[in-house]
C-alpha cells in the first residue's frame, strides 16, 4: 500500500483469479489493492488458497466480509488472515482491535486492519456496525485510536449520498492520526470524481474507496478491468 495517486488514494477492487488481479492491477496503474470477501467461499481453506493465489503477484490483499458488510463474518475472515497473513482485513469496529491483536499473537506479519462503521444520516455523527449504538465523530475516533485502530472504513455511504459525513469523518480521523479512511456502497464512474474532489484536500495518509458491483462481471465474477481504467480516467489530473 506505499505506491498511492497523489500519495493518498487507492482503490480495492475484487479479483476472481491471478490473471484478473494482475489485469486490474496494471489498469488501475499500480494503485489497486484486489480483495475477496469471506462469503464467498464455502471453506477458510479455499480463501487461504485464494489469497496465496492472488499474493503471488502483490503484496497485499484485501479480506472483505462480504454480505453488504455483514458483521456475523468478522471469525471467517480472521481465521482466513492468520493463516495467509493478506496485508489488509476488514472487521466490525466491535472486533478490530481484538483482530489485530489475535494477529500479532499468532505471529503474523503486520497486517492493516481497518474498523467498519455506517453511517447515520447526519453530519459529525456515526453508527456503530454492530451494536448500532450512534456516537459523535469525535468521540469515536478518539476511542479507535485508542484501540489502536488505523483505518475506518464507512458502508454504505451510498455513492455521494452521504458525502459530507464521509469529508466530516475524514477530517477529523486526519487530525487524529488515524491512517486511513475506506468508502464503500454505491460507488462508481459517476460518482468517484465528486468523492475524490472532496477528499483530496485533507491530509490522511491513504483514503481508499471499495469499488465492487458497478464494475463487475455478473456473468464470470471477475472486476473488467477496462471499467477500473475508467475510475482511473476520472480521478487523474484533479
Amino acid at each position: 500500500m506505499k505506491e498511492k495517486l497523489y500519495d493518498k488514494f487507492l482503490f480495492n477492487f475484487l479479483a476472481n483469479d491471478r490473471e484478473n488481479a494482475e489485469a486490474i492491477i496494471e489498469a488501475g496503474s499500480g494503485y489497486v489493492v484486489p480483495g475477496i470477501v469471506s462469503d464467498k467461499f464455502d471453506t477458510v481453506d479455499a480463501a487461504i488458497k485464494k489469497v496465496e493465489e492472488l499474493k503471488s503477484i502483490t503484496n497485499t490483499v484485501s479480506i472483505g466480509l462480504g454480505g453488504g458488510g455483514n458483521p456475523a463474518n468478522w471469525k471467517k475472515v480472521l481465521d482466513i488472515a492468520v493463516a495467509s497473513s493478506p496485508g489488509h482485513i476488514n472487521q466490525p469496529f466491535e472486533t478490530a482491535s481484538y483482530a489485530r491483536r489475535y494477529l500479532d499473537r499468532k505471529g503474523a506479519p503486520a497486517q492493516l486492519v481497518n474498523a467498519l462503521i455506517q453511517p447515520t444520516g447526519e453530519v459529525g455523527k456515526i453508527k456503530l456496525a454492530v451494536s448500532q449504538q450512534v456516537m459523535q465523530v469525535e468521540e469515536f475516533i478518539e476511542v479507535a485510536r485508542g484501540y489502536g485502530i488505523e483505518s475506518i472504513k464507512m458502508m454504505p455511504i451510498k455513492g455521494t449520498e452521504h458525502l459530507e459525513e464521509l469529508v466530516y469523518l475524514t477530517r477529523v480521523a486526519a487530525t487524529k492520526g488515524i491512517r486511513g479512511v475506506e468508502p464503500a456502497g454505491g460507488i462508481d464512474v459517476n460518482n468517484i470524481k465528486a468523492i475524490y474532489t472532496a477528499i483530496k484536500d485533507i491530509d490522511i495518509d491513504f483514503f481508499m474507496p471499495h469499488i465492487f458491483g458497478s464494475t463487475i462481471d455478473k456473468r464470470t465474477g471477475a472486476t473488467i478491468p477496462a471499467k477500473v481504467s475508467e475510475i482511473l480516467a476520472e480521478v487523474e489530473g484533479l
